[in-house]
């Protein structure tokens, strides 16, 4: 897996998907909030298979490696 997910990028997927989870959890949203999970993982792995398909890839803007 080659990182392709960028700095700014992977913060906001950690961030919705982490609020999105949290909503879950408070009883705030349906099931569908368990989706969360989706932008939190390819944000923490820094991969997202769906840029690989669509040859998209954030990671140059991002410094730190």
């Amino acid at each position: 897996m080659k990182c392709n997910v960028g700095c700014t990028d992977r913060i906001l997927r950690i961030v919705v998907g982490i609020v999105l989870i949290a909503l879950v959890a408070l009883g705030k949203v349906g099931w569908w909030g368990w989706l969360g999970v989706i932008p939190l993982a390819t944000g923490l792995f820094r991969f997202c298979p769906l840029y690989t398909l669509l040859g998209m890839n954030t990671s140059n803007s991002c410094r730190i490696k």
